[in-house]
Formats: structure tokens, sequence, C-alpha cells
């Protein structure tokens, strides 16, 4: 399982919460995610749903070290910033990325 991360808007509203709670000359250690894991194949999935295209894969075995999951635990973000991500399972995750890259294919330049 990897870890579901939350979109950039997401993130975005986190830190602008963070920013907000901030006194100065203090700090913030928080996760932020979803709390909820998506394999590999998961992820890629919601990507051919979402995009409707086909998504070649090649299967390899896991590389060295790397762990078998990671999901973060964003309890401390919304215990101190009552922050939730308005995207929580991959497949608006993928949605919300799409429709930024349908809007601006040319990425931040156009």
């Amino acid at each position: 399982m990897a870890r579901v991360c939350a979109t950039v808007e997401d993130l975005a509203s986190a830190h602008v919460a963070a920013l907000k709670k901030l006194e100065p000359g203090t700090a913030l250690k928080l996760n932020l995610g979803t709390g909820n894991g998506a394999s590999v194949m998961e992820v890629i999935e919601a990507c051919r749903q979402v995009s409707g295209h086909p998504i070649p894969v090649v299967v390899e075995g896991r590389r060295e070290g790397d762990p078998p999951e990671l999901v973060a635990d964003a309890s401390l973000a919304n215990q101190t910033l009552g922050w939730q991500p308005k995207y929580a399972d991959i497949k608006s995750i993928v949605a919300s990325a799409w429709r930024w890259h349908q809007a601006h294919p040319s990425g931040y330049g156009d």
C-alpha cells in the first residue's frame, strides 16, 4: 500500500490553517494525508477510470528497502487545525488532478 496524500488544494488549505494557528517563534509538525492507503495498481486503475485512457503497466518485484505500507495519520492535524481533506479517496484525488491538467495542458505557464 502506498500512502494516499491529499490533493494540492487540500494541502494548501492545511497550510493556510497552520499559518493562522502559528504564533511567532513557534512551529508545527503535522502529517497531512487521508489516512487511507491505496496500492500502486489501485492508483493506476483510478487513473484509467478517470482519464478514460488505457495505461500500460510492467509489473516488477518490490525494490529492496521499500516498506510494505505507508499511510499518513492526520489525526493531529485534525485536532490542532480542525483540518480534514476534502478529497479522501484515490478516485476523487485523481479526478481533481485530472481536471487541473485538462484545464492547464501546458502546466502553470498557461
